[in-house]
């Protein structure tokens, strides 16, 4: 139905063309209406309606009921509706409650929509109103890529979408959609194996030949959400959650359906959720990934659309949290993360890299890097480039450093330097028994949490407070006990150098009283090696096993082993900050003990050297003493000096001394 005149207007190119039964005609207003079926045809569509009225004042006809319109063209589509309206001026039509059937099975529907037409009665717009509502059927896209394939893997089946209004804008005169905003919770959603939710406050889609979406922009808060794997992966624990959150994320999209690049603007969110049976719902394990900016890729591997890399800086954070264990929380410069099918597979930061663990002071983990890699595969996170680890008053920095999340093991590698400080003074200690900090350097070093501040260092292993210093080939180190376990061999053995005073030296010229050391007074030292050294600071006694000599100015003592015993720290200073060197009280040596001086040997099983008095007393053999002046003796004790030839000799009625002098001829 034209004009009243009946005559169609010149400017008018493609007119609507009605056809009907029972048309009541009013000359004087020029009005018309039937209830029979209307047949409707116009160069881009054609259908019926039941019912139609004509208000010739205002151009306005109105399709009372049941509304079935076919599109033709690019956008082929069968439209069903509830009525419709169709004005002269504005040119538009209005289908209440329509629904938009499309050729491959896409559905829209909505409480009205407005279709704006050109002068040539092309549309050029279409406003959709009220519970706004898209699905369609990717199954049938996807469905030659999985025969060239050869797999029986199933693709996502569905694509669901609804907001408060729609806008969808075609190229002028071509009737091709050009682009679609959806306003209001808006909300879409990918069924199938690979789940896939997507939420903002508005959305711009754009398309491209064919009316295949190109690209989609979320906007006014946009969160997109992945699920990860079937029920197979999730009871295994492989499969992964992860979702995406920011401002504004727009998305690139290929063959209409497919995620390919994704990019954020303002401070945006990824969070990575383990899927796993045994997890406990209400504290899954997760990781949260915040940075000002993502850029993130989408593959599709074995029929499935996937997340398989994001980039993010500035200002990157990661917090990773699981059940019943502190917060892990990494910052840096930018973040990198690699994903397989089922979840994420490597997590790389770059620049001014900073881990902590949010737990007390006392044993909080930190460290620092300029590089870090992690793999939630084995927990794995590997510190490189200048890496530092600082826990419980302990700094550790190497060439490379691996921290086992899972374990709470610790491993570094290369230029091992580790400085324990934060250390109270221990009167009652001896080596280590200082405030001073106790230093290492080694070329390896790994700790555990269980036990708590238990290193192992290996390497060419240096462990030295102020003055005092241990040397093997491994050291294990127990901070809190301030304990020590070297390890050495036959070509490395363990190394010790400790002191004596020379105020002890006054009691082999008659004093019979010691004076009270001080860290001040001059010293000689003794050196001890050994194959095995074991020593806790409380007890104040070195244990050396394994072909133990102990190296002094006027003698040298081996043994099986070897106990040197040392003075309590409150005796060998005057409360000075910095430690003198250990300084003995006495060496106990058992088994196979031989004790060489310039001028005589001595032989036993059992040697108690007394510093205060410089002397041997040696016992187990029988032992024996050889002098080239006066000859072997052979006693059940015998007692000698370090710096004089008196020999004190004990025997027993079944075992008297013997002395053999040699006779010179």
């Amino acid at each position: 139905m034209a004009s009243p005149d009946q005559a169609t207007p010149k400017e008018i190119k493609n007119p609507i063309h009605l056809k009907t039964r029972d048309l009541v005609f009013n000359k004087d207003t020029g009005n018309a209406f039937t209830n029979a079926k209307v047949e409707v045809v116009t160069p881009q569509a054609s259908g019926w309606a039941m019912g139609v009225r004509y208000a010739s004042k205002s151009h306005t006809l109105s399709l009372d009921s049941q509304v079935h319109l076919t599109l033709t063209g690019p956008e082929a589509a069968t439209i069903e509706a509830q009525s419709g309206t169709i004005t002269n001026e504005p040119r538009e039509v209005v289908l209440d409650h329509p629904r938009a059937l499309r050729h491959e099975g896409a559905v829209f529907s909505a409480d009205r929509a407005t279709f704006h037409l050109s002068y040539e009665n092309h549309v050029e717009n279409v406003l959709a109103q009220g519970n706004v509502r898209a699905d369609a059927n990717v199954a049938a896209a996807t469905q030659a890529s999985r025969k060239r394939r050869k797999t029986a893997t199933r693709s996502p089946e569905e694509i669901h979408g609804n907001a408060e209004e729609a806008e969808f804008l075609f190229i002028p005169e071509q009737d091709v959609l050009r682009s679609a905003t959806l306003r209001g919770k808006v909300h879409m959603e990918q069924t199938g194996t690979q789940p896939m939710l997507a939420d903002a406050g508005r959305v711009v889609l754009n398309f491209g030949g064919n009316n295949q979406l190109q690209t989609v922009q979320a906007l006014d808060g946009a969160h997109l959400k992945q699920t990860g794997g079937d029920l197979r992966t999730q009871a295994s624990g492989s499969a992964q959650d992860f979702e995406l959150t920011a401002p504004v994320i727009d998305f690139s999209v290929a063959q209409g359906h497919i995620l390919r690049h994704a990019n954020t603007s303002g401070a945006a969110q990824i969070i990575i959720a383990q899927q796993n049976a045994s997890a406990s719902p209400s504290s899954p394990q997760q990781t949260v990934v915040t940075a000002g900016r993502f850029d993130a890729d989408f593959s599709m591997e074995d029929g499935r659309n996937h997340l398989s890399r994001v980039h993010g800086a500035p200002n990157a954070q990661i917090v990773n949290s699981s059940p019943d264990q502190p917060d892990r929380i990494s910052t840096s410069d930018a973040v990198d993360a690699t994903f397989h099918l089922h979840g994420l597979e490597v997590l790389t930061q770059t620049g001014h890299v900073h881990y902590t663990e949010s737990q007390k002071r006392a044993s909080q983990v930190q460290a620092w890097a300029n590089s870090a890699r992690y793999t939630p595969a084995d927990q794995m996170l590997v510190l490189n480039e200048n890496p530092r680890v600082e826990e419980g008053g302990m700094g550790t920095t190497a060439d490379r450093m691996r921290i086992n999340r899972l374990t709470g093991e610790a491993l570094a590698e290369g230029s091992v330097k580790s400085t324990y400080s934060e250390l109270k003074d221990q009167p009652s200690g001896a080596l280590l028994a200082s405030s001073s900090p106790i230093h290492v350097t080694a070329s390896n070093m790994t700790t555990r949490s269980n036990p708590a501040g238990v290193a192992v260092y290996s390497g060419d292993v240096r462990l030295w407070q102020d003055a005092n210093m241990i040397e093997a080939p491994t050291i294990q180190f127990d901070r809190n006990q301030r304990a020590v376990v070297a390890q050495g061999s036959a070509r490395h053995p363990v190394k010790t150098t400790l002191v004596e005073s020379e105020k002890a030296n006054v009691a082999e010229n008659g004093v019979k009283s010691v004076q009270k050391r001080t860290g001040s007074a001059p010293s000689t030292p003794i050196t001890i090696t050994g194959l095995k050294l074991t020593y806790m600071d409380s007890e104040r006694k070195i244990h050396y096993q394994g072909g133990v000599v102990a190296k002094a100015a006027e003698f040298t003592a081996s043994a099986d082993t070897l106990d040197a015993v040392l003075l309590p720290r409150s005796q060998t200073t005057s409360n000075e900050s910095v430690a003198a060197p250990g300084q003995l009280d006495r060496i106990i040596a058992q088994g196979s003990v031989v004790i060489q001086q310039p001028n005589r040997r001595a032989e036993g099983q059992k040697l108690v050297y007394t510093v205060a008095e410089n002397k041997f007393v040696l016992s187990g053999g029988p032992p024996s003493i050889f002098d080239a002046e006066q000859g072997k003796i052979t006693g059940v004790s015998l007692t000698f000096f370090r710096r004089d030839d008196r020999v004190l000799v004990e025997g027993e009625a079944n075992n008297p001394v013997v002395t053999q002098t040699r006779v010179a001829r």
